[in-house]
């Protein structure tokens, strides 16, 4: 029976490939965002009613593609009205 000699280079070598190997397994995953958004994922993404949902889309804040009676919303737009609406910590309306 042989004996081999495992050492640290060889672990280290081991380790960066097997890290690498769950890199590309976990990257795909978190890169599959859907470009268009039907209006259940969008009241799902942002945690809103169906009415907050009219309403963002009557008063021009959300902008949406309608097709075959179906809407739907970019992601890139909500994204964008997500970072419009940030606020500075302490900022307030009443001074």
């Amino acid at each position: 029976m042989a004996i081999e000699v495992i050492t640290r280079e060889d672990l280290n070598e081991f380790r960066n490939l097997l890290l690498n190997d769950l890199k590309q397994l976990i990257q795909p995953q978190s890169q599959q965002i859907k470009q268009w958004l039907k209006s259940n994922e969008v009241r799902k993404l942002l945690n809103i009613s169906p009415g907050t949902l009219q309403n963002l889309r009557i008063n021009g804040t959300l902008t949406f593609t309608k097709i075959g009676g179906i809407m739907y919303y970019n992601y890139s737009d909500i994204e964008k009205v997500l970072n419009g609406n940030t606020q500075k910590r302490g900022s307030t309306l009443f001074k």
